[in-house]
């Protein structure tokens, strides 16, 4: 059911993708689309990070479906960091306009991290994948730290 439901929300995703990264019709779109990118990365990477740290039983064949659907969606958010959707609903600093370039470095550094993620995940290693779960978290971290409220 867990994998239906994730499948689903990645596939209205793709859907949604294509026409949302050309335009936002309002702020607020931008804003709603890129939280539920991120939602949905989080909890995919959230339940392979589970495994890894031994609070849930380590399946394999589930942590590389999440790792992959973690890793595809790592790439949507970052086209809906359009202007003027820094303000309402969001936790965005201000620095993100400010500081763009510094801000799609930690976006790369994290879509980097997640791919790595997303082979280790494929290999049924358990140990490399707590390593790339390690070093997600860590790219996570040091983005929330500088950009997020």
């Amino acid at each position: 059911m867990k994998k239906l439901t994730t499948l689903t929300i990645a596939a209205a995703t793709l859907v949604l993708a294509a026409p949302a990264m050309a335009q936002f019709a309002k702020p607020d779109d931008a804003i709603k689309y890129r939280q539920s990118a991120l939602f949905v990365m989080q909890q995919n990477f959230g339940r392979v990070a589970a495994m890894a740290a031994g609070k849930v039983p380590f399946d394999a064949k589930l942590a590389a479906e999440s790792a992959d659907v973690a890793t595809f969606m790592s790439k949507l958010p970052w086209a809906a960091f359009v202007d003027g959707s820094d303000k309402g609903n969001t936790k965005a600093k201000p620095q993100i306009w400010t500081e763009k370039a510094k801000f799609n470095e930690y976006a790369e550094k994290m879509q980097g991290e997640m791919t790595k993620l997303d082979a280790a995940a494929k290999t049924g290693n358990l140990d490399s994948i707590k390593a790339a779960v390690g070093a997600v978290g860590g790219s996570c971290k040091a983005c929330h730290d500088a950009f997020r409220m």
